[in-house]
Order: C-alpha cells, then structure tokens, then sequence
C-alpha cells in the first residue's frame, strides 16, 4: 500500500467547498478538522469517513457549571403505547388513529417515531402519514418524513419513498417548522438523512437523495447535488459505491468537469476506490483535458491492485488518441493484450479516429484490417469515421466507396453519413451531387443539419434556381429548422427579380408562422421586389403587416419605398416619405435625395430638382458621382446640354471620381443634336482620365456619325471597338445598318447581316424594321416581305412600326388590297391601328 498524506486546513476547505458552508459554521469546521494521514485502499463500508484516525467529533461545548441542562421531557406513556400499537399492525385502524391524532403534537409524535421505528410496519405508517395529513391537516417534522422515507426503503418499497422524497425536496408536503411559513432546503434534508445514519445501518436515504438531485432535480443544476455530497461526507457518510460512480458520471455527462474533480478528489481520501470509480475518473480526466492525470490515476490503479477493464483501457486509448499522441495509445493496446483483456470494437474505433484525425489513412486501414481479422464488424461510428477524414482530404471518391462499402455489408447508411458526404460534396464544389443526396435524405426521412440546407439553398439561389431552392427551404421550415437572414434575403430578392412576387410573399408570410420572423433587411428585400414590379397594393399590404407584427422601418425600408413611388411617377407620394423620415428621427441620406432628384428629373422639372438638390446640401450631405450623373442626363433629355456640360466640368473640380456612365450621357446628348465634335472630344476626354469607353459609348458615336451620313466613318469605329476588346452588339450593328439604308445602300446592309452572323449576333424587331423600310423605299417589296416571314420565323413579333413601314411600301406600289390585308393581319394580331397607319391608308394609295 502507498501513503498517501493529505492535511486539511479550514481555508483549503472554504475554499474546495464554499455553497457548502453557507450552511456550516466555518469555526466549528475549524475546531473539528485536524491534519490527518489517509491510506489507500480503505476496506471498511462506505458509511462514514475511512481513515486510520476517523474525523473526531464536534469538541464537547464548556458548560457553564452556575446553569443546570435541561430535564428531558415527561413521556406520555398511554399515547406512546396507542401510537405503538397502531404503527406495528399490518394494517392500519383508522378509528383508533384518529382518536389518537388530536392528542399528539409533532414533537411528540417526533420523539415517538424514533423509538418505535424499529418496530413500525412501513405500510401501516405511510398511511397513518396520509391520514393525519389529509384529515387533520397534521404537519410532521423534516426528521419523521426522513424517518418513514428510511422505513420504506428498508422494506423494499423504492417507489413510496421516492415520491415521498421528491414532494420533501419540492415543497409539497405540509411540514412543521418553527418558521413561519416552513421551509426546508437541500442541505437540512441532507443533514437530517445523515443524522440518522446511526439507527438505521446502510446509505440507501443517501443514496436516494443524491440519485434525484442527479435526475429528477438536474435542471436547478449540480451545486444541490455538490452541496448534498459534501454536507454528507462532512458527516463522515458516503454514499454506495455504485452511487458515487453514477454521481461521477452525472457530473461528466452535464459537462461539470471540474466539479467531478472536487467530488472525485474527496472519495480518493475517504473512500476504497475500485474499477468502476477509476474508470469514471479516467473518462474525466481525459474530457477534461488533464490527460497526465488520466495516466496517472491508470497507473495508480496497478499499484493499488485494481484490474483495469476494457472500458478503463478504452477510456485511456481514447485520451491518448485525443490528445494526438497516437504511439502511446497503440502502446497501452499493446499492453491490455499481454494483461488477458482483449481489445473491443470500441477499441479498434477509437485508434481508427485518432489516426484519421491525423490524416493517417493507410495505417487506419491497417487497423480496420485487423479489426475484421478479429471478427468485428466495422460499425457506422468506423465507416463514418473513415468518410469524414476523405471528405475532409477531399477525396470523395473513397468517401463514396466507404459508403458502396457499408451498404454491401448490410449497413443502411444514417443521417451522419449523408450530412458528412454532402459536406464532401460542397468542399469540392459538386454541388450537383450535393443537390441529388438532400433530395435522397428528404425521401428517407433522415436527419438534416442546417449547414447542409443552407449550403445547397445558397448553391441554387447563386445559380438562379430559386424555385429549387424555394423547395428546400420549405423542407427546413417543416423540420422546424431556421434558414439565416442572409438566405433568406438573397432568395426573396432572387424569386422577385424572377417575377414570383407572391412565392415571395408567401415565404415571408410562412417564416412568421414557423416563428422565424423575416427581419428588417429581407423585408426591404420583398418590399424593393414588388415596387420594381409595381404591385403598389401587395406593397401597402406587407407594409401594414409589417407594423402589426413590430418591425420597426429603417432608412433602407423607406428608400425603398420612395423608389418604388417615383417609378410609378408617384413623386409627390415619394416626398411624403421623405418629411415622414424626418419625423421618425431617420436622417434621410444622399440615396434617398439622389432618388427624388430623379423622379422629378424625369418629370422634365429641372429647376425643382436643382433646389431638391440644395436642400440635400443644406443638410449637409455630400453629392456622389450619382447625384450629378442623374442631375447630367436629366439636363439632357430637356434639350439643356450646356448645363449637363457646366455639372460635368464641377465633378472635374471635386474629388469625384468620373466613370462613364456620366461621359456617355453628354456624348448621346451631342450625338441626337449632331454636334460630333463635341461628342469626339468628350470620348478623347474620358480617355486621357484612365476611362475606357464602353459599348454604349460606340453605339451613340456610331448612332451619331450614321445621322450625320457618313456611315462608312461609324463602321471604322467598330474595327476601333474591337482593337479595345469591346465586341459590338446589336444595337451598333442596327444604328450602322440604319445609316447604310438611308442612303440606299441595302448591299452593304446585307453584308453587315452576314458579319453579324459570323459574330453569332442575332438581329432584333429595331433591324428587321430598319431592313423592312430601307428595302420598302427602293420599292424591293419581295425582299421585305421575305424579312417580315423571317422575323416572324424566328419567333420575332413585327410590331406596329414593323406594318406601317412595310404597308407604306406597298402603299406606294399601289397595291391597295394587298395594304389591307397586312391591316388584318395586324387586327388579328391585336395590334391596333394608329395614326400613321390611318395616313399611310389613306395619303399614300392612289
């Protein structure tokens, strides 16, 4: 045996144990607790302190030798012999009951009970308990309910004295006290149990009460239990052995490691430790981190003479393996061999993870080899194990295998497997297959994390699926799984740019019933979807729904909203908005002005925007690029070019910095007008500033120059364009195809068609009328009309300008019937006729 020292000190107990002394007297702990010297292992019975001098005995008190103690209380001879009679039957005498219940007290009955305990028949007593306390409202003392709990566990009846204890430990027993009103905690129930350990020989009270803090009463948390333990074993009582290690246990399961240390510590003093309380502590150790510890404790277990089982060897092995120190596990597997303990699946699982953690996949193998030698048959923990490290090396091919694997050995794989293969899936980026296997988990019914939603829904809303992933997200709402708010705001900003307003809609109705309300953002996200699409009600609706439920709008919500009011030339609604911000204390800011700017911009109210504009500098806002590009094309579209020149030269003045979008406005501006030159040096301009032009910036230099009549000039720009990198669209093919049919020139048009074929550019409805009408003047009717079937062919529906231009040829060509059936043709078409349908009719037939 080993010596193992150990002194106590009233301030290393204060401080190992401080709920316990809330209710000790700390100086009576000092006058009890002398150093002592504790040998290991301890042999008596595991009912109070185990030591080579026992924990001494309160010191007796000095008694004044001026004052007498006091005369024990007279004994009620005839009640004590009632009650003893009545309590020793087998059955309980109801009427001689209560004939004898007036007459007690409950100390009375108190100082009965523990005389006639012995004697008393368990049964009998409990329903004398429930009749004095239903019919006479009769309070017994916290000692008599301990007493008959201690009667009922010695009689096997487990049941009775549970509940009897856990409505002690809540309150529901009408108990008697001094106090007004009575109360009993944890520790005197704990105290009054241990108090009693003297007539009643065994800690099956004990052990009770430890076991319902551990479980019943777990949720007020484990200082109850902590303070329980301890008040006992300052008692000198410790529970059962088979308590202790399932106390242990509890303590680790709640993730209360350093509290399983305090309690484990103690036992080690006072109690014979064995197999099972070494194992539990082991377990600890290694949860814990103090894996030193873990080791020495194992070793302590050899010298003490304790055998370790596979389960200690497990706990240690998987310490080692936590820990990374894989050579040492494989070591102590060594070891348990040559000791006669055979390794078990859990063994060879343990190893496999620890070396699949360190990336170690052929000496796993190795192990998984040797394990089915042995007869074991890989389990899901194994296979699962062996996924995630080649999911994790991305190597999903073997991850794959394992699984082909586990299902040719006749294990289905579960919700584990499929969440760490989609997790593969993502890593490298096949989120096809990711796509596939939710499907399949959805069919089977399995278990799906969020990080696997999430991650497939984000994939589909990136690749606009949003219907895909419109599905899936309604499968995480059924689960009662919350999709995050940035999910969810990029799907309902995806479904409304798709033109699903009400899928929107509904989802965002549908993450308020689950109780995942929609936040502010994706709210705005919704509210911007349907004021691009103008459902002015469907936004007025959620804006009311909205303030019913508490969301608070913010100067997103309402940019929004002045957005919305503006494209719908609702400008004036617009500016109701804005004085609505300042009331609610929301500064609008240079976004909200630059939208009001452009709403009456585009009402041709220059001079209104211009003071709109200063009102957002008086509020000290700075103007962006934006605000003067709005203020720019503004200018422009009202024929006031020199003022969108004077706003370009201020930008140049500021620290702004000028992009294209500007430049473009001037240069179409002088384009329409014909002032090429200007247009040319404006483009020569944003050059030598580091700005590339644009495709837009060619299509109105070349929409200009072909205006101008020279479109040979405007088709030198293309092979310009592209000396740039920029390939032209359709729109620079059809503004030089229009300057070419101005001037007759239907060959050179002709060719272009073909260029733009080579290039793979489709001609649009603009082209084939811009064709129409430059072959309808030449009087190449048949040519037209082989244009109007083309476009037609090819899904392009001729619109009224179409007709007009082409019946305006016909017109002139005199075919008068041939003019109205191209009208009838558009009648069935729904096109209605207009004006210059009407003038072409009749100016132009003869």
């Amino acid at each position: 045996m080993i010596p193992f020292p150990y002194s106590v000190s009233p301030l290393s107990f204060a401080n190992l144990y401080p709920q316990t002394l809330l209710a000790m007297d700390v100086r009576r702990l000092a006058a009890v607790i002398k150093p002592i010297y504790i040998y290991t292992p301890i042999t008596r019975p595991l009912t109070c302190a185990t030591s080579s001098s026992p924990i001494p005995s309160p010191a007796a008190p000095q008694i004044d030798p001026q004052r007498q103690p006091p005369s024990p209380l007279p004994v009620n001879q005839s009640l004590l012999d009632t009650l003893s009679s009545i309590l020793s039957k087998p059955s309980l005498d109801s009427s001689k009951s209560k004939q004898l219940l007036p007459l007690l007290s409950p100390s009375d009955f108190d100082r009965f009970f523990i005389a006639l305990s012995p004697r008393a028949d368990p049964k009998t007593t409990l329903n004398f308990f429930h009749l004095a306390s239903r019919s006479f409202n009769f309070r017994f003392t916290l000692r008599s309910y301990c007493i008959l709990i201690l009667l009922l566990l010695l009689s096997n009846n487990s049941s009775a004295a549970r509940l009897l204890l856990i409505r002690l430990i809540d309150g529901k027993l009408p108990l008697f006290s001094p106090n007004n009103p009575p109360t009993v905690n944890h520790i005197q129930i704990a105290i009054a149990l241990a108090d009693l350990n003297t007539s009643f020989k065994g800690v099956a009270g004990v052990d009770l009460l430890l076991h319902l803090y551990c479980t019943q009463f777990k949720n007020v948390g484990f200082t109850y239990a902590i303070d329980v333990f301890f008040t006992l074993a300052y008692k000198g009582i410790f529970p059962s052995t088979k308590t202790c290690n399932f106390f242990l246990n509890s303590l680790l399961k709640a993730n209360e490691v350093r509290k399983t240390y305090q309690v484990f510590e103690t036992l080690s003093r006072f109690v014979s430790l064995d197999v099972y309380l070494c194992t539990t502590m082991i377990n600890g150790f290694c949860k814990g981190g103090r894996i030193q510890d873990a080791m020495a404790l194992f070793s302590r277990m050899e010298n003490l003479g304790i055998s370790p089982n596979v389960v200690t060897y497990n706990n240690i092995i998987h310490g080692l393996c936590k820990s990374g120190r894989l050579d040492e596990a494989f070591q102590i597997k060594q070891n348990m061999t040559k000791q006669g303990v055979d390794p078990s699946l859990i063994t060879y699982s343990v190893l496999i993870n620890g070396l699949i953690k360190l990336d170690k996949f052929e000496e796993a193998n190795s192990v998984l080899k040797e394990m089915s030698d042995k007869g074991f048959a890989p389990n899901e923990f194994v296979y699962n194990t062996l996924i995630a490290g080649y999911c994790k090396m991305e190597n999903i091919d073997e991850a794959l295998r394992i699984k082909h694997q586990m299902l040719s050995n006749g294990m289905k794989p579960n919700s584990v497997t499929f969440n760490l293969l989609m997790h593969g899936f993502c890593r490298v980026g096949q989120m096809e297959h990711a796509e596939h296997l939710l499907g399949e988990m959805l069919s089977r019914g399995l278990f799906i994390n969020i990080g696997t939603f999430s991650s497939v829904i984000r994939w589909l809303c990136l690749q606009s699926r949003f219907d895909s992933a419109l599905h899936f997200t309604k499968e995480m709402l059924l689960r009662n799984l919350r999709p995050n708010d940035g999910l969810m705001t990029m799907l309902v900003g995806g479904l409304c740019k798709e033109r699903k307003h009400y899928e929107a809609i509904e989802l965002w109705y549908r993450l308020f019933e689950k109780g995942f309300p929609a936040n502010i953002i994706t709210s705005n996200a919704l509210i911007h979807g349907l004021c691009e699409a103008g459902k002015v009600q469907e936004v007025i609706r959620l804006l009311k729904e909205m303030l019913q439920r508490g969301l608070i709008f913010d100067r997103v919500s309402y940019n929004t909203l002045i957005l919305g009011c503006c494209k719908e030339g609702k400008v004036e609604e617009a500016f109701r908005l804005k004085e609505e911000m300042f009331k609610r204390g929301i500064q609008p800011d240079i976004y909200t002005y630059n939208l009001l700017i452009l709403g009456i911009s585009n009402m041709g109210k220059m001079e209104d925007a211009v003071k709109v504009w200063d009102e957002s500098k008086s509020h000290g806002l700075i103007s962006n690029v934006y605000t003067y590009a709005i203020l720019i094309d503004g200018f422009c579209n009202v024929d006031q070019i020199e003022e969108g020149q004077n706003l370009l030269d201020e930008v140049v003045t500021t620290k702004l910095e000028l992009n294209a979008v500007i430049y473009n406005t001037l240069i179409r501006a002088y384009c329409k007008k014909g002032n090429m030159k200007m247009a040319f040096q404006l483009c020569d301009d944003m050059k030598s500033k580091g700005i590339l032009p644009t495709i837009g910036t060619y299509s109105s230099l070349i929409h200009g120059m072909c205006n101008i009549g020279l479109p040979d000039d405007a088709k030198r720009l293309l092979v310009e364009m592209r000396g740039l990198g920029l390939l032209p669209n359709v729109v620079c093919y059809t503004a030089l195809i229009g300057g070419y049919s101005k001037l007759g020139q239907m060959d050179t048009v002709a060719s272009l068609i073909q260029e733009m074929s080579s290039y793979d550019i489709q001609p649009n409805k603009v082209t084939y009328t811009i064709m129409i009408n430059g072959y309808c003047k030449l009087g190449k009717l048949n040519e037209a009309a082989k244009l109007l079937t083309e476009m037609i062919k090819r899904g392009i529906a001729p619109d009224a300008v179409t007709y007009n231009a082409f019946m305006n040829g016909i017109c002139k060509e005199g075919r008068v019937n041939d003019a109205f059936r191209v009208c009838d043709n558009m009648n069935s078409e729904g096109l209605a006729l207009d004006d210059i349908t009407y003038t072409t009719l009749i100016h132009e037939c003869p």
